[in-house]
């Protein structure tokens, strides 16, 4: 058993964390001001290989391991817990193209992505409800060698800055997942539409709808097997589970990590507030739990890269990193007393932020139901 990382990997951790330091964290709050996280911030990533870095080299990825692709959004996320998400979408959906699209179509978008020349969005959730995603409405009716998709889709990450998205459609008659086909559609194509939402947090990556009116997509751009589509995005969430709760966990040590400075720093009764066990508990409470946290989605990445299954553990990592985090994010507000309760300082952000990834990309319910299935079989959970 080895918890060590290889010289390359301290590497590529040094090189994020000074990024980090340097283009990401003194700009955190301005960019949910801005709404946006800007296409120069991306290409200077891509030039780092800060994106994809575990993608393969002839797709313009570096062909490293899941492993590396953690340290790299850990090391992103902790600085700015949006622009980390162009690294989780990266290696999500440049995975999923490089594994199932058309091999010219792969050369083309995967090289894009890894160089922060575009973004994919990943089109899945419909107005209908999130959790129940294999029985999506959004239709896609064959013409000779092309379809035309009609419908919506919600709750779309990066809706309105994306170049292209990987949208699900129903192609075949079954109502469940064995009808499903994907498309990777460019969003200026004629008949799109979007939207972007009012939400709580994260409004520099921004979530939205995307309405697809008569839009015709070829049937060469086609992601994997026609009405085979979201099994192949299933086995993806295996790995961007692992991915966001990294996420989640170094936006909270960034606040905890401040929290620490702070009661060192912070007097009261003739001393700073760290002497006192009331005011350090939650914090090591917090540390503690966040460290668990972060040995099991590192854990997670490991398996992927030794061809292992993990199905439950990405799971684990889904539902439980992102309650651990807002929690740890919590305490350092409160240690921080009035002064942590402004706006002033990031912690109310991080907080709303990493909310959303209890909602997001699967709720912990859903995340449950997972784990039970795998552990028991479909009796546990009716499909």
């Amino acid at each position: 058993m080895d918890f060590s990382f290889t010289p390359e990997q301290k590497l590529f951790k040094e090189t994020v964390t000074r990024f980090g330091a340097d283009k990401l964290a003194p700009y955190y709050q301005q960019r949910e001001q801005d709404g946006i996280i800007g296409r120069d911030l991306c290409l200077e990533m891509g030039e780092l290989g800060l994106i994809g870095c575990e993608l393969p080299e002839k797709y313009g990825g570096m062909g490293l391991d899941s492993v590396t692709a953690g340290i790299v959004v850990e090391g992103v996320a902790n600085a700015d817990f949006n622009v980390s998400y162009i690294q989780l979408i990266g290696s999500l959906m440049g995975s999923l193209i490089a594994q199932h699209a058309q091999e010219e179509i792969a050369h083309r978008v995967v090289s894009d992505i890894c160089a922060g020349r575009s973004i994919v969005a990943l089109g899945l959730t419909e107005p209908r409800g999130g959790s129940d995603a294999a029985h999506l409405i959004l239709k896609g009716t064959r013409s000779g060698d092309h379809f035309v998709l009609n419908g919506e889709k919600t709750s779309i990450s990066l809706a309105d800055q994306a170049d292209e998205i990987v949208v699900f459609a129903r192609t075949g008659d079954s109502d469940g997942a064995g009808g499903v086909s994907a498309f990777l559609v460019p969003l200026n194509a004629p008949g799109i539409s979007t939207t972007r939402f009012a939400d709580l947090g994260s409004g520099a990556v921004g979530r939205g709808s995307v309405f697809f009116d008569d839009v015709e997509v070829s049937a060469a751009a086609m992601i994997g097997p026609e009405n085979k589509g979201f099994r192949v995005v299933m086995q993806g969430f295996d790995y961007s589970r692992a991915l966001i709760g990294l996420q989640c966990i170094a936006c909270a040590e960034a606040s905890i990590a401040e929290a620490w400075e702070y009661v060192k720093e912070r007097e009261a009764f003739g001393g700073p507030i760290a002497r006192f066990q009331g005011v350090t508990e939650p914090l090591a409470e917090a540390e503690t739990l966040l460290y668990a946290a972060k040995l099991l989605c590192y854990k997670t990445l490991w398996l992927r890269d030794q061809g292992e299954n993990h199905t439950a553990e990405a799971a684990m990592c889904k539902w439980w990193a992102p309650r651990v985090a807002f929690d740890a994010i919590h305490s350092a507000l409160l240690t921080h007393g009035h002064y942590g309760y402004s706006s002033e300082l990031p912690h109310q952000q991080r907080l709303r932020d990493v909310l959303g990834l209890q909602i997001g990309d699967g709720t912990q319910q859903i995340q449950k139901m997972i784990i039970s299935r795998e552990k028991i079989g479909a009796v546990a959970v009716p499909y």
